[in-house]
């Protein structure tokens, strides 16, 4: 697989190598959305200045109800292992948590939880007993807990790149990149005591994933999650599948390349009121530059969108997408845009793709994580590059 979008991709997969939604609001809050304001004004909210404070934000937000912003930089920090960061509604920015690169985890590539308490859940990436990564808990006053701490070997998951969900009873559930029975990863049950159960491994092949990456999946009302796998399936290209709360996975598409599908998709599959799902691939397509696709609940598939990489569009999207209660698509890419620096962008329900913002390469460069769209229209994320001192921001739209 080539990989073009930046160095820290490559990073993370040559380590790997090495070794109901409506549940889901319980904890995450603001991403169901509606209709844009008619107000459109970019903002840069804050600029990360690396150590001590975060660098390079790969995960998208999330927001309590007072307007406070959080989240996490895979780098940075006191030991340059990454933070969890809050962002006030008056932008100011507080780092919550350092991480020490040890035993209490490092390099969280993944959005969070926030819970009633104001309780933030995460991953890290590496880190922990057994240095392949961990599930961590952050008070408000930035007390650090990991939940558990993950082994790895043919009977564990390792280095988990993806954040959590939770059900209605507080279980929390997420994926790891690389170890289980065939180092393809797996999928991971936490309990709120720590309990800790493999729900599947990842063996590949044409009738399995492997390698789940960015994002979250997704739960549904019946218990069944969603997700999907960068590679595996038919062509070896990805998947989008189902898991039951008995452990039985099924293939709802594999991904075939080339000009007419995508390929390598990543992010949280959005779903719709008639048990459509939505997302993104990070290439293949017409251009080769990635896709928006449509996935009913039987299979089929509609590519709603392939990127170009011009000026006039986007490319290498690694975040998926969100929906309003139109029925309308949002989210963000890499590349393209009037400065090549990436863009923001809004997918019609009747298939129109609108540049909403196009970051610069000089000041604010390459959206990558997912992005946040509250009840009111606006958006918040993150850019990996650039901002004041060149180690990404934490911007509005």
């Amino acid at each position: 697989m080539t990989h073009r979008l930046q160095p820290s991709i490559s990073k993370l997969r040559a380590g790997t190598a090495s070794t109901a939604l409506t549940l889901f609001v319980i904890f995450l809050l603001g991403v169901v959305a509606a209709p844009a304001a008619q107000a459109q004004t970019f903002s840069t909210l804050y600029s990360f200045k690396s150590t001590p404070d975060g660098q390079t934000s790969m995960a998208g937000l999330i927001q309590d109800a007072s307007g406070n912003l959080y989240g996490t930089t895979n780098y940075g920090g006191t030991s340059f292992a990454g933070v969890v960061f809050e962002v006030s509604a008056s932008k100011k920015e507080t780092v919550l948590y350092s991480f020490t690169g040890t035993a209490d985890g490092a390099y969280p590539y993944a959005p969070l939880l926030l819970d009633k308490a104001g309780n933030l859940y995460g991953t890290a990436y590496a880190g922990g007993a057994s240095n392949v990564g961990v599930v961590f808990k952050v008070t408000a006053s930035g007390t650090e807990t990991v939940l558990y701490s993950f082994h790895g070997g043919t009977s564990d998951g390792c280095y988990p790149a993806g954040g959590l969900i939770a059900d209605a009873t507080g279980n929390f559930y997420g994926t790891t990149s690389a170890c289980g029975a065939s180092n393809y990863g797996t999928v991971f049950k936490l309990t709120a005591a720590g309990q800790e159960t493999t729900l599947h491994s990842f063996v590949g092949g044409p009738n399995d994933g492997a390698s789940p990456y960015y994002g979250r999946l997704a739960l549904q009302s019946s218990g069944n999650i969603i997700g999907t796998t960068s590679m595996g399936g038919a062509n070896e290209l990805g998947t989008l599948f189902e898991l039951t709360a008995a452990g039985k996975l099924t293939l709802l598409h594999s991904f075939a390349g080339g000009s007419k599908d995508g390929c390598y998709p990543y992010g949280t599959p959005a779903m719709d009121k008639s048990g459509n799902f939505y997302g993104t691939t990070e290439e293949c397509g017409s251009a080769d530059f990635g896709t928006v696709w449509k996935i009913s609940a039987k299979g089929a598939e509609t590519i709603l969108h392939s990127f170009a990489g011009t000026k006039t569009d986007g490319g290498y999207p690694c975040a998926g997408v969100v929906m309003d209660t139109s029925g309308n698509l949002y989210g963000d890419a890499a590349v393209g845009g009037t400065a090549q620096g990436g863009v923001l962008y809004e997918l019609s329900k009747a298939g129109k793709l609108s540049l909403l913002h196009s970051f610069s390469s000089t000041t604010d460069a390459t959206p990558f994580g997912s992005i946040l769209r509250t009840p009111k229209g606006v958006i918040y994320g993150t850019t990996e590059g650039n901002g004041e001192a060149g180690y990404g921001t934490v911007w509005s739209f």
